[in-house]
């Protein structure tokens, strides 16, 4: 099946700034069915980075949503703001990991970073995995719910909690990957370092974490899991048990995958 993605840019219009307290950065945020709350979440986003890291940019892909999701942001597009907006539009519906891919590879800001629609981690903690990219400490920086759980506000249905821990344990194993939580949806990138991964990861669904990580410790680059605030959220797009199943599916694909990048290749 052949996919179509489409791309319109809203340039901002206001451009004075008074003085920079962080590095510009691009955010990429993937939304499938989003329109209750990516208005939302895209105010809060656009209102951090213009005191923040004006200069920044958002990249929104509408992942092939078949409610008002791209209307709602091409209206909050359409107010004038010192953070660009970019909108990237899948057809049909592709998954998580091939939106993701496909807003990072679009970024032009030399750190990406990309979280959930849902602002489940909230926007003031950016600069816990942008700090350590931009004092040149790390060329990855993520998010983990697994290291502090006293962060943990409102939590995950038992169930699901438990089938997250089961899953990250399951990821070690496989993958020897040395982390807790390789799914919180806040994860940052040095795109001079990580470009050419992200360009080399095959998976378009919700084990595009892993496989990026994967990747990542393959190619010899820095990685720095770290603990941020996180709170459950409904209406969360991951389907318990066959959501789960195909990423570990997916996660066993990558133990038998042998593929390294050269690291400053």
């Amino acid at each position: 099946m052949a996919y179509a993605c489409c791309e319109k840019y809203y340039r901002c219009a206001r451009t004075t700034v008074s003085s920079r307290k962080a590095p510009a950065i691009s955010v990429v945020i993937p939304a499938f069915n989003e329109a209750v709350r990516i208005g939302d979440t895209l105010a809060t986003t656009i209102a951090y980075l213009e005191k923040e890291s004006p200069g920044s940019e958002v990249i929104v892909i509408n992942d092939g949503s078949t409610d008002a999701t791209g209307e709602v942001i091409r209206k909050v597009a359409a107010v004038p703001s010192a953070v660009a907006i970019r909108l990237l539009e899948n057809f049909p519906n592709r998954g998580k990991g091939a939106a993701v891919r496909s807003g990072l590879l679009s970024a032009t800001k030399p750190i990406a970073v990309f979280f959930d629609a849902d602002l489940s981690t909230p926007i003031d903690e950016l600069p816990k995995i942008v700090e350590p990219i931009a004092r040149g400490e790390v060329d990855i920086a993520f998010g983990s719910r697994a290291l502090n759980r006293k962060l943990i506000g409102n939590r995950q249905p038992w169930r699901r909690e438990q089938g997250g821990r089961v899953f990250n344990l399951l990821v070690r194993v496989a993958t020897g990957l040395p982390f807790w939580d390789t799914q919180c949806g806040f994860k940052a990138f040095r795109m001079e370092a990580c470009r050419q991964i992200i360009e080399a990861a095959k998976i378009i669904g919700f084990g595009f974490d892993v496989e990026l990580l994967l990747l990542a410790q393959r190619a010899g680059l820095r990685l720095k899991e770290i603990p941020v605030r996180w709170n459950h959220h409904e209406g969360s797009k991951v389907r318990l048990i066959q959501d789960s199943v195909r990423m570990l599916r997916e996660v066993l694909s990558l133990r038998a995958n042998n593929c390294v990048i050269p690291k400053g290749a």
